[in-house]
């Protein structure tokens, strides 16, 4: 079916189609703190010859702007440019960095344009868009295929992100992301809610205000693992003996 026609009850099943091949992508939260932002992908493993740097789920479009996706690589691929090349046309014309809002509307413009036009087929990604604006607030935007963007304090894009979402809505709180590590344990957490091989498949890019991003190393994001499965251990233990006391 012609991607420019509606069906009869109103669906562009294109747009439906790209937005399923997103849910095939590997899971990427997004975790918005007090003055910090997380970004987590799980990560596949890689053939053994092959450089697993060259595989990466999370990029940067600017010096304080971060991009995680789930979906067809190659399609982040062609819009990280773009999206690259609008960040530092917007520093030459204005002489001020863009805000997040303002790459999240032109990534979502982009994608609405190829939902609208003959001849081509819509992106088959989703996007957590991420950073900080002016005043170092911090920012977090997703769009999808469709060309619609919102802004979240936390969410989930890809496979299982319906799952990874809902238990971000039961334990994201303000408190809980008071600090960088709290922040970091909350998107690991949520990760290893799907993911199951613990820290080596997971990747992590923290941005903090004024000082760009870190990736975490997988020694670093053990840690966070080992104290996750730790408190998971001690919280079966204090049920069982709940259950076993009201016997």
């Amino acid at each position: 079916r012609a991607i420019t026609m509606f069906s009869p009850d109103g669906h562009l099943f294109q747009v439906e189609y790209a937005q399923e091949a997103v849910k095939k992508g590997s899971t990427a939260v997004g975790v918005r703190g007090k003055d910090v932002v997380v970004l987590g992908v799980e990560k596949k493993a890689v053939a053994k010859l092959q450089e697993d740097r060259t595989v990466r789920k999370i990029c940067q479009l600017d010096e304080h702007v971060l991009m995680a996706f789930a979906g067809l690589t190659a399609d982040a691929r062609v819009l990280t440019k773009q999206a690259r090349v609008e960040c530092q046309s917007h520093r030459l014309t204005v002489e001020d960095p863009v805000t997040i809002e303002y790459i999240t509307r032109y990534i979502a413009s982009l994608k609405q344009r190829y939902t609208q036009s003959n001849g081509r087929r819509p992106f088959g990604i989703s996007c957590l868009i991420t950073g900080f604006d002016y005043a170092e607030t911090p920012r977090l935007y997703q769009t999808d295929p469709s060309g619609t963007y919102h802004e979240w304090k936390a969410n989930a894009i890809g496979r299982n992100a319906k799952t990874v979402r809902e238990f971000l809505e039961k334990n994201y709180s303000e408190d809980v992301v008071q600090t960088e590590a709290l922040a970091v344990k909350l998107a690991i957490k949520a990760l290893l809610e799907v993911v199951q091989s613990g820290g080596k498949n997971l990747e992590v890019a923290v941005m903090r205000a004024g000082s760009g991003y870190q990736m975490l190393d997988v020694s670093e994001i053990e840690r966070v693992v080992k104290e996750v499965d730790k408190e998971k251990e001690e919280e079966a233990a204090a049920k069982k003996k709940e259950t076993k006391s009201d016997k």
